[in-house]
């Protein structure tokens, strides 16, 4: 790409940004947010005549059909619910939506650039939900699927046969899966990162007024605003991180890795599909019995440790775990039973 059409680009890149931005503005109801988009709407207009200097020229703009159908969900379902598709389209301000417009008790706005993307840090937490979950896919599809194969009353090589196809199957699926969405959202928060980098080096003040209007937008007196931002913008790499998390509502910490993100999925999948097969495997006598019990016995575990991320009673979260589980594969059983295969 010429350098002239890498300024076209990023041109109608903010006029886009502005025309969504005034959507924005239109539909939002909170006063204190729906000038924020105005402000920022007004900046990206701003930036885009300073492109236009450096084109020599002002280039005809009509938003794209895309950006029309963006804007018509804006208005159908509101900003907040359009978050994620905001932040893919380069709309600054987004992150007001993922907190509070006013200060809560004890967790003051931050005063000091120390104080900025202090609060960010992530634990982990995210990994853990994504294992489990990965574990439960396994368990009930696998499990429904051995009893549906078992109350066909299928041999027991043949059950196996079917549970360790559908083991593979659903584990390559989820790891196919997750590696394109990991991948897609590393691609585009690369590319709004990047965009990012090259307007603080460009434009810094008109970067550090629009961060200020968004920390004034959130309750933070507007000059206190100015004056953080001004010295966070001489901090190039903090600012960066700053200006990503705040103008577009994207977290560098999670660019994440596909690869890993699909052997994770792939593993958590295995292991959860691999437990009504073990007393099959086992050649173990009422393999029926032992799988459901070991399926049971897991449904439960893993409805309790989704407790941790609802904050609802581990023994009621891994009851209703249990009771969904065991009703999906007495059903698959039942059904099962109907096409009897047995040759005995």
């Amino acid at each position: 790409m010429t350098v002239a059409g890498g300024t076209l680009d990023r041109w109608r890149s903010e006029k886009t940004a502005a025309f969504l931005s005034t959507a924005v503005a239109a539909a939002e109801p909170d006063p204190a947010k729906a000038a924020l988009f105005k402000d920022m709407a007004a900046a990206a207009e701003e930036q885009a005549g300073i492109l236009a200097q450096d084109l020599g020229r002002t280039p005809d703009f009509a938003p794209s059909l895309r950006s029309r159908l963006i804007a018509s969900c804006i208005a159908a379902f509101g900003p907040r619910a359009m978050r994620p598709i905001l932040s893919a389209t380069k709309v600054r301000g987004v992150s007001v939506y993922s907190g509070k417009t006013e200060a809560p008790a004890g967790h003051p706005w931050p005063k000091t650039v120390e104080d900025v993307g202090g609060r960010h840090r992530t634990f982990g937490g995210g990994m853990l939900r994504a294992g489990v979950f990965g574990v439960n896919d396994g368990l009930v599809s696998n499990t429904c699927l051995v009893m549906g194969v078992a109350g066909a009353a299928a041999e027991p090589n043949i059950i196996v046969l079917t549970g360790v196809a559908g083991l593979l199957a659903g584990a390559f699926s989820m790891a196919a899966g997750e590696f394109i969405s990991m991948l897609s959202q590393r691609e585009m928060f690369e590319h709004q990162i990047s965009q990012e980098r090259e307007e603080l080096e460009r434009y810094p003040k008109e970067e550090a007024e629009e961060l200020a209007l968004i920390y004034a937008a959130r309750g933070i007196p507007l000059d206190e605003a100015r004056d953080v931002a001004s010295h966070l913008i001489a901090n190039p790499e903090k600012a960066l991180d700053t200006l990503a998390r705040e103008e577009l509502g994207l977290n560098p910490d999670d660019l994440g890795s596909p690869i890993g993100a699909a052997g994770s999925s792939f593993v958590a999948f295995a292991v959860g599909a691999s437990l009504p097969l073990i007393p099959f495997l086992l050649g173990t006598a009422n393999g029926v019995a032992i799988a459901a019990a070991i399926s049971g016995a897991a449904l439960f575990v893993v409805g309790a440790l989704l407790s941790l991320f609802s904050g609802k009673n581990a023994w009621l979260s891994g009851l209703r775990m249990l009771a969904i589980g065991a009703a999906a594969a007495a059903a698959t059983y039942g059904i099962g039973s109907l096409f009897n295969v047995s040759t005995s």
